[in-house]
């Protein structure tokens, strides 16, 4: 075989590899996520990437989402004084299936209660840290944005 049948099959089998290794990562995905979201600013974002990944991996209910909310990010999540366009995303991702967590702890030290927060919320007894380590033990993949 010459030097340049060895670079052609060296190449191919290279590219072979890169599909096969491409085929595997799109069906290894997860089938649970949590989004752990402590930081008011980034709220719209991590909305938004809640949202696209949503739609990245099929739409509602081909990966079951989870968002715990804790620390000064769960300000935002307040009746009073919503953010329309944060109630609105919200709404949509509880409609798809998202299920939302308030951490006790951080509700305790703001005085919130469940009336507080828009609706669809439920509390996270023991903490939203501790919940957070719970999924994750489950099986369930961890995103910080």
């Amino acid at each position: 075989m010459d030097r340049r049948n060895i670079v052609k099959a060296t190449a191919l089998a290279g590219f072979g590899l890169l599909a096969a290794g491409r085929a595997q990562a799109e069906a290894a995905r997860a089938s649970k996520v949590v989004y752990h979201l402590p930081d008011a600013e980034k709220v719209p974002f991590a909305l938004g990437n809640l949202r696209n990944h949503i739609a990245g991996t099929g739409g509602p209910g081909a990966v079951r989402f989870a968002v715990v909310v804790h620390g000064p990010a769960l300000r935002v999540f307040r009746l009073e004084g919503a953010n329309l366009a944060v109630e609105q995303d919200i709404r949509d991702s509880i409609r798809d299936g998202v299920a939302f967590y308030a951490c006790a702890n951080t509700m305790a030290a703001l005085k919130l209660t469940l009336a507080d927060l828009m609706p669809g919320f439920a509390v996270a007894e023991k903490g939203g840290v501790v919940l957070l380590a719970d999924l994750q033990a489950q099986g369930w993949a961890y995103l910080r944005p």
